[in-house]
């Protein structure tokens, strides 16, 4: 292996800003509908691996929906592959609401625009930079490193990572642990702190689909049976549920490391701790972990009637409801109270939640490799709210991490650009993120 202290070449700092903004230029647009097309930026990371000696392999279960898959050796055979995986799809925009068209891959004043700048094209642009400059060095890693690039990650997964698990677990034999989006950004609470969490942990999927039945009839009747009636009452209740503390592992570490950080004498172990008290006394920092203390479920979508003056015997609404581990069965049983005796409920969609350890060799390395970089910053691991294709590849037996490296000025919102408008990166934070990626992946 190249000695460690050499990191990534220049032109692997040039590489990572084109290769995000020119995948950012290809619309890969998921709707949930089935319309999105990923195969065209799946080509273009394929040729680019190819190109550096890396051979890829393209697959399908959908025409159109291309998930990119590859592996480099390692020098050690007898060590445990590492999966590094990164989705091709992003969620849609629309260019009214931006500044810059969200498709233009913009570079201006050292900042790449663009839908997938943050979710998350850079990192799959930081990843394949790294990979070519291995290349050009001829670096091998310790262990084998397998690449996914995903089809599908933000609707089903079903022709993306879930494909990839069902049918072509093959590919990643060995593999025992994987890092992917979401975790290694810089986040700044107050001025002159700085964290990186690092994602050790995801809520559960649990979305639910309600059905009111009713008596259908005219609008202008009394009508005791009025299923749009049925369901708005249930839905008032659910979006208004305060769901119990149930802390996790990786939270309660969380709030360990968070209550250290800024001195509060505050035994996070306690069974009784007051964890509302806890957050406030943390302020801007418990962001990180206010999302992830309790289970949710938020509703989303409503769906009835046809005509203003006909009550329509049928409502369904939508919730996006999201687990903690441990609490699936809670989660039901509160479900079967606040939807009410009028009211069906049942999973449209579900994922288990996932915790891994944050006292592993692992994440000690992910944190090594961050402050290695900002001597300054602090590694705090956390629970993400929401879920990653790292659900999916959990069935193989593969232990994910959220980890891809970002240092951002502190004007710079994160959790606002996820998803939404002006999506951003500068490019100082994706050489941030080739040199922490480049040194981690050769000592992991």
């Amino acid at each position: 292996m190249a000695e460690e202290v050499r990191g990534p070449d220049t032109t692997a700092l040039d590489e990572v800003v084109t290769f995000t903004s020119e995948l950012i230029r290809i619309d890969t647009t998921n709707r949930g509908g089935g319309d999105c097309r990923e195969r065209p930026a799946a080509e273009y990371v394929a040729e680019r691996l190819a190109a550096a000696g890396v051979e890829p392999t393209l697959l399908e279960r959908t025409p159109g929906r291309t998930n990119v898959v590859a592996r480099i050796p390692g020098t050690d055979p007898s060590a445990e592959a590492l999966l590094v995986h990164g989705h091709l799809d992003v969620v849609p925009a629309d260019p009214a609401e931006w500044t810059v068209h969200p498709f233009s891959g913009e570079v201006r004043d050292g900042v790449v625009w663009g839908r997938g700048a943050v979710d998350m094209k850079n990192m799959d642009a930081m990843v394949l930079a790294v990979v070519r400059a291995w290349a050009r060095q001829g670096v091998r890693p310790r262990r084998d490193i397998v690449l996914a690039y995903t089809a599908d990650e933000e609707a089903s997964a079903e022709d993306g990572s879930g494909f990839l698990a069902d049918r072509h677990a093959g590919l990643f034999e060995g593999c025992t642990e994987g890092i992917s989006e979401s975790g290694a950004f810089s986040f700044h609470p107050h001025p002159g702190t700085t964290l990186y969490p690092i994602a050790a942990g995801e809520r559960g999927t649990a979305w639910i689909k309600l059905t009111a039945q009713g008596r259908a009839g005219h609008g202008s009747k009394v009508n005791t049976a009025n299923a749009v009636t049925r369901l708005a009452d249930a839905v008032a209740r659910i979006g208004a549920h305060t769901w119990p503390v149930r802390l996790t592992a990786t939270v309660r570490a969380a709030l360990a490391e968070l209550a250290a950080l800024y001195a509060l004498d505050i035994d996070t172990a306690a069974p009784d701790l007051d964890v509302d008290l806890l957050l406030d006394k943390l302020g801007p920092a418990a962001a990180l972990v206010a999302p992830t203390v309790r289970n949710s479920s938020n509703p989303t979508m409503l769906e009835a009637g046809y005509k203003v003056n006909v009550i329509p015997g049928q409502a369904v609404a939508y919730i996006d409801g999201r687990t903690l581990p441990g609490t699936e069965e809670e989660f039901a049983a509160t479900m079967d109270r606040l939807t009410g005796p009028h009211v069906e409920w049942e999973f449209h969609h579900r994922e288990v939640a996932l915790e891994a350890p944050v006292d592993s060799p692992t994440f000690a390395k992910l944190r090594a490799a961050v402050e290695r970089f900002d001597p300054a910053g602090h590694v705090v691991p956390f629970t993400m709210s929401g879920g990653t294709d790292a659900k999916q590849f959990s069935r193989l037996g593969i232990t994910g991490y959220g980890f891809s490296p970002l240092r951002l000025p502190p004007d710079l919102d994160y959790a606002a650009l996820f998803h939404g408008v002006d999506e951003r990166v500068p490019v100082e934070a994706l050489h941030f993120g080739v040199r922490v990626l480049d040194h981690y992946l050769k000592t992991a």
